[in-house]
């Protein structure tokens, strides 16, 4: 059974930082990409940011240069590392599964909160 799991949401003041990890279970996660994605109230869901099998690394322009993406194949888990934050980062974030060679995305977590005040 694919598993998800999203941790490291929270509340923090603008210009802090958090850590998002995504643990997977139930298929081989080397064999695939990840990404991470955010809904905030009242807007669609957008990506955030994406990791590649190989590791290459993609971002939204919003997040770029101070978000982080990264995966430990050891412990199957993706993480995003989410500095100077900022009240637009407020949002419920997701992490997702890539069939490598396809663009959707076939398996979600249930996702963490963050929330950015000022």
């Amino acid at each position: 059974q694919v598993q998800l799991v999203e941790s490291g949401g929270g509340s923090v003041q603008v210009g802090g930082s958090l850590r998002l990890s995504c643990a997977a279970t139930g298929f081989m996660f080397r064999n695939y990409n990840m990404g991470w994605f955010r809904q905030a109230p009242g807007k669609e869901r957008e990506f955030v940011a994406r990791i590649t099998w190989g590791t290459s690394t993609s971002y939204a322009d919003s997040v770029k240069g101070r978000f982080t993406i990264s995966r430990n194949g050891a412990k199957s888990t993706v993480y995003l590392q989410m500095n100077s934050l900022i009240p637009e980062d407020t949002a419920v974030y997701y992490c997702a599964r890539q069939v490598v060679g396809n663009t959707a995305y076939d398996a979600w977590g249930q996702g963490t909160q963050v929330t950015v005040s000022s």
